[in-house]
């Protein structure tokens, strides 16, 4: 077979082709590189299969653990006598740390109102004092449920394999869009649709 000689239009064909073969693989690599940076995703716990085991507070990598207590107020009871603050166990009802369930102080009660011979109260997490033990979670699912534990993201490392996410025995721990980070359990969603619902009203 003789080989054809290359003239000009055959050149600038396969030139095109070429150009046309390369812009195609650029435009390929931008668009997972951009999806892949839109995708970013960090580690979450979905407290409606987390059982506040304390893995949280004693296998994160960190000192003082990255997951912390949330209390969910649409939820809360604003209870006097509050199963995530006092233990279940003989106690006086006083703010004295030895009357406490938290083992650092991380759970602040605050009187709000006294209304019809009954005392409400606010119960919010110092994250700064937060261990991530999840006595609180625990002790709060006797009652309303409205305290869960999250990861908070100022603090994790997005560490490739969570230490904490391998030693859950519930699988607990997830990845989760980074632009939209925190998930609420299931009662605490349903009680903030309802508020959110009685306010539009």
């Amino acid at each position: 077979m003789t080989r054809q000689p290359w003239d000009r239009r055959r050149f600038v064909a396969a030139g095109v082709r070429a150009a046309g073969a390369l812009g195609v693989g650029v435009a390929a690599g931008a668009w997972a590189f951009a999806r892949g940076r839109a995708v970013r995703e960090v580690w979450q716990i979905d407290p409606d299969a987390c059982m506040a085991c304390g893995n949280c507070q004693t296998h994160c990598v960190l000192d003082i653990s990255a997951v912390k207590a949330v209390n969910c107020f649409a939820r809360c009871g604003y209870c006097d006598e509050c199963t995530g603050y006092f233990p279940t166990a003989p106690h006086q009802k006083e703010t004295g740390a030895e009357n406490h369930l938290c083992p650092v102080d991380a759970v602040i009660r605050r009187f709000i109102e006294a209304k019809a011979g009954t005392r409400y109260f606010e119960y919010t997490i110092d994250e700064n004092k937060c261990i991530g033990c999840g006595k609180c979670v625990l002790g709060c699912r006797l009652m309303n449920g409205s305290m869960y534990l999250q990861v908070r993201h100022d603090r994790c490392l997005n560490c490739n394999e969570c230490a904490i996410a391998v030693a859950c025995p519930k699988q607990a721990f997830r990845r989760v869009p980074a632009d939209s980070p925190n998930l609420l359990p299931h009662v605490c969603a349903e009680a903030e649709a309802a508020l959110a619902a009685k306010r539009r009203r």
